[in-house]
């Protein structure tokens, strides 16, 4: 089996030290193994994506030395396909609208007989208050959940285990059902969350290495189910570990200090980005 992997910015801001961490780390081992290489641009959101940032995270990367096979993929473009999937798990009777407002969830979340509200992979873990509405067609104005327990059942899953080398990580379905939850699979104004569009497009590509941050192990078991629900292949998983500022805070998009784009017009190298992140 060919070595295929990928990298999926979000052109909604720079690529720091973290993302050239995580690409590099990819980059190198699809070349070391003979595979495939691809970029993907997570777009999705096209009230935060420029075209302007992706133009730059292009150029960071050739810059970085690192090159990619194919054609680069937007998800934007590829709505209809994630709407085509979606459709499937609703007429499997695994997904419902939901019309909550984040107040809404936040509200629920922290009502006294609650308890201490439940962080899961999207925030708050919500509380299902719209699971269960009798609507016969899937709608297109508003985001749509899936039903976790009722996901699980389906195909009688007790327990989802990763195995990244000798570790094993593994989330009990009583666990994804209470610290996951209901998770959103399309927003109103997008046509699929990550959750969706990065299994659908992975499963397309026939990714088989899927490497990325150790901030998504959680998400990843989401995908799994995903992938068991839609019986697509699983990729291997490894998730690596996050790069961080002094204070050991990781990285994000506002870290504009640490923007790939800075390091180059200060004078640094590739090789200096390498050794700053430990390559």
């Amino acid at each position: 089996m060919i070595f295929k992997t990928r990298f999926a910015p979000s052109p909604t801001g720079p690529l720091h030290l973290g993302h050239a961490y995580s690409a590099l780390l990819a980059h190198d081992q699809a070349r070391a193994s003979g595979g495939a290489f691809y970029l993907r641009m997570d777009d999705i959101d096209q009230s935060r994506a420029r075209p302007a940032w992706a133009e730059q995270i292009k150029d960071d990367l050739i810059w970085l030395g690192i090159t990619w096979d194919g054609e680069i993929w937007s998800q934007h473009a590829r709505s209809e396909r994630y709407r085509t999937t979606l459709q499937t798990l609703w007429d499997m009777g695994l997904l419902y609208s939901c019309t909550c407002t984040r107040a809404d969830i936040k509200a629920a979340a922290n009502a006294p007989q609650e308890g201490a509200p439940l962080i899961g992979p999207d925030g708050l873990v919500y509380s299902g208050t719209c699971r269960g509405l009798d609507i016969s067609a899937m709608p297109n104005d508003t985001p749509i959940r899936l039903d976790m327990r009722n996901a699980l059942q389906h195909i009688d899953i007790k327990c989802i285990k990763l195995h990244e080398g000798d570790v094993e990580y593994s989330k009990s379905a009583q666990n994804m059902i209470a610290e996951i939850g209901d998770v959103i699979l399309s927003r109103k104004d997008m046509a699929a969350s990550y959750h969706l569009s990065i299994v659908v497009d992975d499963a397309d590509q026939q990714i088989t290495q899927v490497i990325r941050g150790e901030d998504l192990r959680d998400a990843t078991f989401i995908h799994v189910l995903l992938q068991r629900l839609l019986e697509l292949n699983t990729p291997s998983y490894t998730h690596h570990r996050l790069i961080r500022d002094q204070n050991g805070v990781r990285l994000a998009k506002r870290d504009d200090a640490r923007a790939i784009s800075k390091f180059r017009k200060d004078g640094f190298t590739p090789d200096d980005i390498r050794k700053m992140v430990g390559l």
